[in-house]
This record gives structure tokens, sequence and C-alpha cells, in this order.
């Protein structure tokens, strides 16, 4: 059975990331040397203006499958065991069909789940975002699974736009995109995003009061 232990979390900096945007993220990685934008995924779903989403990973891995209305066991297990604040990452770029859409985004929200990643399309978006729950994905089509592919394992490395992401891993998320920070990064980028932070919040209060960007902004 897949392991759900969500214990050694460091929930204190994913408090912490919470606070900035993608941008001041993924700016704060690039300083670290790493990357984590997970080109094309956009969101599908529902954020309140300002809303982020941050918590640690829960994968999900389709393959293709001719097998028609079939049990989805293996992506709703990891659903009723995702931890609360936690994000499902979900592969099914294998094959077309849309793996999430009203039925799938309830049950996640309903165990706590903080959103929904997922690389291939994604359906209900209506229902989705009347429920107010964040659904991200590649594209929207009404198209089922069924016949086509179907979840095959869970908690387990997958790999979406070059990115790596294992299980516990922090997905930030926000309208502007996806980014994913490697679980022995995540304190460390906590730190230099809120310096970061700092940093944009005075210059920003400086541009307010009057002064040239050019003069407060030199990079």
């Amino acid at each position: 059975m897949a392991n759900f232990d969500y214990s050694d979390t460091d929930w204190d900096s994913i408090s912490r990331l919470s606070k900035w945007y993608s941008g001041d993220i993924h700016d704060s990685m690039e300083r670290h040397g790493a990357f984590g934008y997970l080109e094309g995924i956009s969101l599908f779903g529902h954020l309140e203006p300002g809303q982020v989403v941050c918590g640690p990973a829960v994968t999900v891995l389709f393959a293709p499958s001719n097998r028609r209305d079939h049990p989805q066991d293996t992506y709703h297990y990891a659903i009723d065991h995702c931890p609360k604040g936690g994000v499902l990452v979900v592969d099914a770029s294998c094959s077309p069909g849309s793996c999430t859409g009203g039925l799938m985004s309830t049950g996640a929200k309903t165990r706590g789940a903080a959103a929904t990643i997922v690389n291939g399309t994604v359906r209900d978006t209506a229902e989705v975002k009347k429920l107010g729950y964040p659904l991200f994905g590649t594209s929207l089509s009404p198209l089922s699974v069924s016949g086509r592919k179907e979840p095959v394992a869970a908690q387990v490395p997958i790999r979406i736009a070059g990115i790596q992401i294992m299980p516990g891993d922090v997905i930030f998320a926000d309208i502007d995109g996806v980014v994913v920070i490697a679980k022995n990064l995540v304190s460390t980028i906590a730190d230099e995003a809120e310096k970061g932070g700092r940093g944009e919040a005075e210059a920003q209060k400086r541009i307010l009061d009057g002064e040239a960007l050019q003069s407060v902004w030199q990079i």
C-alpha cells in the first residue's frame, strides 16, 4: 500500500511560503539554482483574488488502458488518504481523456485537499468553480478516461514539464501558474522568499510615494 505518512511535513515553512506569490517563489528558487515551474499547467477551477495554494504533493500516475467502466481505485484511494492541506498531483498525460472533474474535485475538497494539479485535460469546470475548488490542468475536454487510460500507481515519482515531483515535495500554485519545491529546499526557499518579498514591498512603497521606478528597482 502506498505511503501516506506526512508527519515530517514542514508546515511552518509552507505557512511562510503562502504569504507570497508564484513569481516571488520561483525567483527565490532560481537564486538557489533550482527550477520548478510546471509549464503548460493553468487554473481551470476557482481561486479567490490573491489566494494561493501551498501544500505537500500526493502523486498519482495514469497509464494507457482500453478497459471500459473500470474502477478508479488507485486515484480514489489517493484522494481519500490525502492529508488535510495536501495537493493532489496527477500525471494523466499518457492518453486523451479527463481524469478529474466535479466528482473527483468534490471528493478531494471534502477530504481537505488544497488543490488538484493535472498534467492532462480536466472537465466539469462550471461545477468545480461553483464548488470553489482549485483545479489546474493543461486544457479542457469532455472526454472520459474510460477505454483510454487508468490510474496505476500512487505516491510514486512522476515527471511533469521536465520537473520531477516526489511525494511530499511542496506545490505552490496561484493564478499565474504552478511551482514545485523539492522537499529538502522548502525551508531555504521560505527564508529567501521572505527576504525578497520584504525588498519588493519596500520598493513598491517608495514608488507609490513618488520615487521613479528606475531609481528604486535597478534590476
